[in-house]
């Protein structure tokens, strides 16, 4: 099993790992209601998804 010849110091190993960051989500408009929503997802608000009904949020649960 292959192992180091020596240890990697943490200021190396934390240089490496510099670019490994949380981005955030992408944000659109819904083109229904305008309200902000996640690309390529159903609105939340309004049910509706690129420009039909695909949730009926008229109903109660």
């Amino acid at each position: 099993m292959a192992h180091p010849k020596s240890r990697i110091s943490k200021t190396r190993r934390d240089k490496r790992r510099t670019h490994y960051k949380a981005t955030l989500p992408s944000l659109g408009n819904c083109s229904n209601c305008g309200s902000k929503k996640l690309m390529h997802r159903v609105c939340p608000e309004c049910g509706f998804y690129r420009g039909k009904a695909a949730i009926d949020k008229t109903e109660v649960a």
